[in-house]
């Protein structure tokens, strides 16, 4: 177990992080305009468990593949660049479409959970983050490395929801506001979508370099 003022220290810079404007902020701020502060939320929550998932990899040496294997990180990265596009189409779809399409229903806040999953887990910068971020707060003293590495990634994990979880309750917020004042109600689906077609592009675009 990490000491009180390692914990302290590392809880700082992981709220320092969470609330710094990247890719999953974007996205999750999209689902929550688009579909509501539940989507957000449920967004916020499968990209939590991708990330543990991440967290577990690292504390057992797999997350290191991405590392080492060039191929293996671009071809994850290019993978979770076709399905942003594949979601952010969804939102393009005609309204009769869309509304038969689960993906798109507010009420399937399950369905957005598990497409946020795949979305973080088809983002091995994740994994690399881990693998350099973490280490730098395990000491040689106390419990081993793996249950050190195990609860500091439990803290990230816990921190960056919780702020994720109120960026979306805000967007949607948000949405529903400029719903209210604008007679174009399909245009929050086209920000997402367009959204989620921008992250697809960073994305290939850094799978290129």
């Amino acid at each position: 177990m990490p000491s009180l003022e390692i914990l302290a220290a590392f809880s700082v810079v992981c709220f320092l992080l969470s609330i710094t404007p990247g890719p999953s902020i974007l996205y999750i701020m999209a689902r929550s305009i688009s579909q509501g502060p539940s989507a957000g939320v449920s967004a916020a929550s499968g990209m939590a468990i991708g990330s543990f998932v991440y967290v577990i990899a690292t504390v057992l040496g797999l997350a290191a593949i991405f590392k080492y294997s060039p191929i293996a990180y671009t071809g994850l990265k290019i993978a979770g660049a076709v399905y942003l596009v594949y979601l952010g189409w969804q939102y393009f779809k005609p309204k009769e479409q869309a509304e038969s399409n689960p993906s798109l229903t507010k009420a399937n806040n399950f369905a957005i959970m598990k497409q946020s999953f795949v979305v973080e887990l088809t983002n091995p910068k994740t994994a690399l983050f881990f693998l350099a971020f973490l280490p730098q707060f395990v000491t040689n003293e106390g419990a081993p490395v793996s249950a050190q590495l195990m609860v500091l990634g439990v803290v990230y994990t816990l921190i960056t929801l919780c702020c994720d979880i109120s960026i979306a309750l805000l967007s949607g917020k948000m949405g529903n506001w400029l719903n209210q004042k604008s007679n174009q109600s399909q245009w929050p689906d086209k920000l997402a979508g367009c959204v989620m077609f921008t992250l697809a592009g960073v994305i290939g675009y850094e799978s290129t370099k």
